[in-house]
């Protein structure tokens, strides 16, 4: 429901929230789904009913509660996707501890960071990832880690790997050791527990991304996470017939919460195609275990779209899925609405500070707001845009800073009152720091971050709209687009470019492009070409990486070292 003309949305006031906990949703699916398929590993050739994947986390749930974990009780995970990553998220759930989710690509001092920052008391973690020797990294951190009380579980991934085979350091634990514990524990004595939680518990820990300095620890409860599931679920009119294939990584919100809580909550089954992003292995998913619905950012649709394994034909159960966590370029989404026969995929916006989803579009809404915004807030959240210096709602069309209120919002962060305080104010609304505008039906577009907004001469320049143009273009594969120093303008627009293969890109040619598209003072003084951006492990580019290596290469004339050159 808008407002007049004020840039201010309201979602529906049904169907109602769901009130109740995670481990008591999940029980009511397993009782109407329970011989139903709920979840395949295909890395470990493992599947799961909704049966046994209860056996498997009340094993798991009565083992932490022998352990001496509860109600409160802070459990990190530091792994890849795998299914012990989502029998603990249940686990934890049951028994109200909070998950705490770590980034598989942090390096010791990062781990060491997250630990202590949440004060993390029991550690899952598996024995390597990629050049990561988790064991060893961990092993080093020991001492200090059993000086704190904190324990490690160690658990092997591989297809048939007993993770009582391994040989551990002093001080660590395997998972079937704590499973073992867990014949101690009764099980009248885990129902009481779960009888117990109430479902504004808090039951996460998510990090932020950590595009910039270092990822602030955000709080959220069994009541924000589940509604966010059970919601985009219901917009995406996914149902028990259903086939998720998860490619993005469980350690992020998208992950945990739009990819695992997301299919536990209707009764649908996720199929773990890889245990870190592979868009062969994804391709081969979908066509194997015939899935409908396919999630990712918009860099992993590019990899799928453009590999050399892949067919449409093979894509032909594809239905739905959430392509979102960056900007998404119409194009693109043409290519997977036609080529990956994904006609109802969907453009989802949020952060995780909320839970994550704020905004999706409509299966079947109106193809402009499809493409070129990110739609409408959920049921039962409200979304204002406004004026970056007074703070008043602006008009519709004006651009401004997006805030959001509603159930989804945070707790708040970790031990952080101060950080809180600046991310949400008195009347409960949640300041996003992204830049956007709304149009009369409430439909939201995103023109970037307002760290990243670029003021040129007193021009505000929002680099998602220089990005959209370059993306269009034939030759380009990806664009990035940032504000650097200089000395007359204040700040200049740079494009790092992608070229597409088999494409000779010139820079005087992609600026006349833009110049018959765009405003003079938009189009781009400094062109790089590049053969990759540095990206998060969700695939989100690092902006801020990116100037630092530009600025680094800055010559005296001005100019930069790479600028209008093909690497």
């Amino acid at each position: 429901m808008s407002s007049g003309n004020d840039s201010y949305y309201q979602g529906a006031a049904h169907p109602k929230l769901l009130t109740t906990t995670i481990p008591d949703h999940f029980q009511s699916i397993v009782d109407k789904f329970g011989p139903r398929e709920a979840l395949v590993s295909i890395p470990q050739s493992r599947r799961f009913t909704y049966e046994q994947l209860a056996t498997e986390v009340d094993r798991l749930a009565r083992g932490l509660l022998a352990a001496g974990y509860g109600m409160g009780s802070r459990l990190g995970i530091w792994s890849t996707n795998n299914y012990q990553w989502v029998v603990l998220q249940l686990a934890c759930a049951r028994i109200g501890a909070l998950l705490v989710n770590i980034n598989p690509a942090y390096r010791l001092p990062e781990l060491a960071h997250a630990l202590n920052q949440v004060e993390v008391e029991g550690l899952f973690i598996i024995p390597a990832f990629r050049t990561s020797n988790y064991l060893a990294m961990v092993a080093e951190l020991l001492p200090e880690l059993e000086n704190r009380g904190v324990e490690v579980i160690c658990f092997d991934p591989a297809p048939g790997a007993p993770s009582r085979s391994m040989k551990l350091p002093a001080g660590m634990r395997s998972w079937d050791d704590l499973i073992t514990a867990g014949d101690k524990v009764s099980r009248e004595q885990l129902a009481a527990l779960t009888a117990s939680l109430d479902c504004h518990d808090p039951i996460n820990i998510q990090f932020t991304s950590g595009t910039t300095g270092h990822p602030k620890a955000v709080l959220l409860s069994h009541h924000n996470i589940l509604n966010n599931a059970w919601f985009a679920a219901q917009a995406l009119g996914f149902s028990a017939e259903d086939r998720l294939c998860v490619c993005v990584p469980y350690y992020h919100c998208f992950g945990t919460v739009l990819a695992s809580l997301l299919a536990l909550s209707c009764g649908g089954c996720q199929v773990i195609a890889c245990d870190h992003f592979d868009p062969c292995q994804v391709l081969a998913a979908i066509e194997a275990e015939q899935c409908t619905v396919l999630h990712g950012v918009p860099t992993m649709f590019m990899a799928e779209l453009n590999h050399a394994d892949f067919s449409p034909r093979a894509m032909e159960s594809l239905r739905t899925g959430i392509m979102a966590g960056a900007p998404c370029p119409p194009p693109l989404l043409e290519r997977v609405m036609s080529e990956m026969h994904c006609p109802e995929i969907l453009v989802g916006y949020g952060q995780t500070e909320a839970s994550p989803l704020t905004h999706l579009t409509e299966r079947f809404g109106p193809a402009a707001s499809r493409l070129t915004s990110v739609g409408r807030n959920l049921a039962h959240q409200e979304v204002k845009v406004i004026d970056t210096k007074g703070g008043g709602i602006v008009a519709l069309g004006e651009v401004g800073e997006v805030c959001f209120r509603g159930y989804h919002i945070m707790a708040g962060y970790y031990n952080d009152p101060q950080a809180t305080a600046a991310a949400i104010d008195e009347e409960g609304w949640l300041h996003s720091g992204d830049l956007g505008s709304m149009d009369r039906d409430g439909y939201l577009t995103i023109t970037g971050r307002l760290k990243d907004m670029i003021i040129r001469g007193g021009e505000n320049i929002y680099p998602a709209e220089i990005e959209a143009v370059l993306f269009a273009h034939p030759g380009v594969a990806q664009a990035a687009v940032f504000g650097v120093p200089d000395d007359y303008w204040g700040e200049e627009v740079m494009a790092w470019i992608i070229p597409k293969e088999g494409h000779q890109l010139l820079a005087a040619q992609l600026r006349h492009y833009c110049q018959e598209q765009m405003s003079h003072f938009k189009v781009p003084r400094h062109i790089c070409f590049k053969k990759e951006f540095p990206l998060t492990v969700t695939g989100k580019v690092q902006k801020y990486l990116m100037r630092q290596e530009a600025l680094a290469s800055l010559g005296d004339d001005g100019n930069f070292c790479d600028e209008n050159s093909m690497e």
